[in-house]
């Protein structure tokens, strides 16, 4: 399976739509949105082309190829206009033989990780800052933000396929890599 992995769109119609074309273009199975769909939240500026009526209508129509976990942002009403589930707090996949532990990362994440096994993947968002890392207990990996990217980063998404993980710019440029 290839899939495509992006975080914390916070209502952005122009930047969904980006993350969109480079969904059609990856030509990947699914699209795999780790939270923060909607809302841009309190601790945020508004990001730009906020317009999360677009967003609605940009996601809904991709329903059939998205999976989706809550993020700190999302509310019951967002469950209300959007047509997929997006109110779970984690997602458990099997890829190739890998175990991911998907979650927003409010919760779960590198400090308080959920009860996962020795080579795991913990896959999150929230924080805004991409990474991929061994860790001795698991893998980390975050795809970033594909809106509001923190620490001086571009806005990223990341690729799964046929056990490596790519980082990539929202313009489809590669940053990193990690092969399990």
């Amino acid at each position: 399976m290839k899939l495509m992995i992006a975080s914390d769109l916070h209502g952005s119609e122009p930047c969904c739509q980006a993350m969109l074309d480079r969904f059609e273009a990856e030509q990947a199975d699914r699209l795999l949105l780790l939270g923060d769909l909607l809302y841009h939240g309190p601790r945020n500026d508004l990001p730009e082309g906020y317009r999360p009526k677009g967003v609605i209508a940009l996601l809904n129509a991709v329903k059939d190829k998205l999976m989706c976990v809550r993020g700190n942002c999302e509310a019951e009403v967002d469950q209300m206009v959007l047509e997929f589930p997006v109110m779970a707090d984690y997602l458990l996949l099997e890829l190739d033989g890998h175990r991911i532990f998907a979650t927003h990362g409010h919760h779960y994440n590198k400090d308080n990780p959920p009860p996962i096994g020795m080579g795991d993947i913990l896959l999150h968002g929230h924080t805004h800052l991409h990474t991929l890392e061994k860790h001795d207990a698991f893998v980390l990996l975050n795809p970033g933000s594909v809106t509001l990217p923190k620490g001086g980063n571009e806005k990223t998404y990341m690729m799964y396929e046929a056990g490596t993980f790519t980082l990539k710019k929202l313009d489809g440029t590669p940053v990193a890599e990690l092969t399990l």
